[in-house]
């Protein structure tokens, strides 16, 4: 009898069963979950749906408390009677206690002292020993600066200039100075001067006499002695000859373009015309058809206006109306700019 040979036991092999079970159930328990609460989800659904709205429940207590020190600053006008009536749609019941506003606040007896200083510093008149110097302070002794002898004499208005005079001081400049050119004094034009009168003429007649002839001795030493200019110069006088004249005339009546206006009745039924606005009288339709003339002039040149008297309803009108298109294309390019600017314009035809 031949021998039977036996294997021996593998380990390990039952508990890798006994994990493949448990995986298993628990992926069936986990879709047979997943399957439910999909059912139970879906009828809740169902149910809302076909129930309608469902009514959220009110929250317990105010919706909103305020806070007792809420801080913060607060808004004016609080507490009047005139607010009861927008805030709770009924006027207030009249105060048991009325009180008057608080005086105004007054000036303290220093502030009023201290206005009482300022004005009477305001009134006092200003002397001149503030701003000009004494007569004494001028000295003669030997330190006063001489006046040089060699200097130019200063010439005012009231001096009096005569052609010896001019041309020595002309001379007295143009001492050691080269000339420019080699000309001759025949071919320098002669020049022009205001003597005594011309100036006087041009300064007026009311001129002030000069300084030296008002000032005593001591304001004058004390003039001409101090550092500055002893008197301010006088702007030049604007020739009363240089006026210019308009060279245009003025512009006579007649070559101002007038607009031709027809007559309503004139024109044959089926003339193409354009209407531009409804007026309540003519004169306003004439104002209105010169400011659209002023606005599209290019495309009013060469139409002619109409103004018709219409009534309806009882009430009359007059209507504004341009004349002179050759067809109704013409006319519907025309009002095709007028609307384009934000201005009324329709094509008709007369009857």
């Amino acid at each position: 009898m031949a021998a039977t040979h036996y294997e021996a036991p593998v380990s390990g092999g039952q508990p890798i069963r006994n994990m493949a079970t448990v995986t298993n159930w628990a992926g069936a328990a986990v879709s047979l979950a997943l399957i439910a609460g999909v059912g139970i989800w879906g009828y809740k659904l169902l149910i809302r749906d076909v129930s309608g709205i469902p009514v959220v429940q009110a929250a317990e207590g105010p919706m909103r408390i305020a806070p007792e020190d809420p801080g913060g600053t607060s808004a004016d006008h609080q507490g009047l009677a005139v607010n009861a009536i927008a805030g709770f749609g009924t006027a207030a019941a009249p105060p048991d206690r009325v009180t008057l506003a608080p005086r105004a606040l007054d000036l303290a007896d220093e502030d009023i002292a201290s206005d009482a200083v300022r004005a009477g510093e305001s009134q006092r008149p200003r002397t001149g020993s503030d701003n000009t110097l004494s007569l004494a302070s001028v000295s003669s002794d030997d330190t006063t600066p001489k006046p040089d002898t060699n200097a130019i004499p200063r010439v005012t208005t009231r001096t009096e200039l005569t052609q010896e005079s001019i041309q020595a001081l002309a001379d007295q400049i143009a001492a050691g100075i080269d000339p420019l050119s080699d000309a001759g004094l025949a071919d320098t034009p002669p020049v022009t001067t205001a003597l005594n009168a011309v100036a006087d003429e041009a300064f007026g007649e009311d001129e002030p006499a000069s300084f030296a002839e008002n000032a005593d001795e001591g304001e004058l030493a004390v003039r001409l002695h101090t550092p500055g200019v002893a008197r301010s110069l006088r702007p030049q006088v604007r020739p009363t000859g240089l006026r210019q004249t308009a060279t245009l005339a003025p512009l006579a009546p007649s070559a101002v373009a007038t607009t031709p206006e027809l007559d309503p009745a004139t024109l044959p039924a089926g003339t193409r015309v354009v209407q531009l606005g409804a007026y309540d009288s003519p004169e306003t339709a004439r104002i209105e058809w010169d400011r659209l003339d002023k606005r599209f002039g290019d495309y009013m040149d060469g139409k002619s206006r109409v103004i018709e008297r219409a009534s309806s309803g009882g009430r009359t009108f007059y209507r504004l109306r341009a004349h002179g298109f050759e067809d109704i294309s013409d006319a519907r390019r025309f009002c095709a700019a007028f609307v384009a600017e934000k201005a009324d314009c329709i094509p008709v035809v007369t009857r």
